[in-house]
């Protein structure tokens, strides 16, 4: 059976020297659906993307993908696993 679930986060917590950028974010991503993360400038969501593609390690809290637990994992690993991110560039105006 194929889970319902893909990704979620379970009190996912971020910290730089005291700082808290990301605060105990739990979020549940499912199979055919489509989400976004918004918020202000300085808010965390590029520290959110960095903890889910891995190129961040979480100060506390689980990363679960398709239920397995990937919170560890180096970024290679969870891209074959298919947890990768993209960044568009817009064309460059010469």
């Amino acid at each position: 059976m194929v889970p319902d679930t893909l990704l979620e986060t379970v009190d996912l917590t971020k910290s730089f020297n005291g700082f808290t950028a990301v605060n105990k974010v739990n979020l549940r991503v499912k199979r055919g659906s489509i989400h976004a993360l918004i918020g202000p400038n300085g808010g965390g969501k590029t520290t959110v993307f960095n903890l889910l593609t891995k190129f961040l390690t979480p100060t506390e809290g689980k990363i679960l993908y398709r239920g397995e637990d990937i919170t560890h994992e180096t970024p290679d690993k969870a891209a074959r696993r298919g947890v990768v991110r993209s960044r568009f560039l817009p064309p460059s105006r010469t």
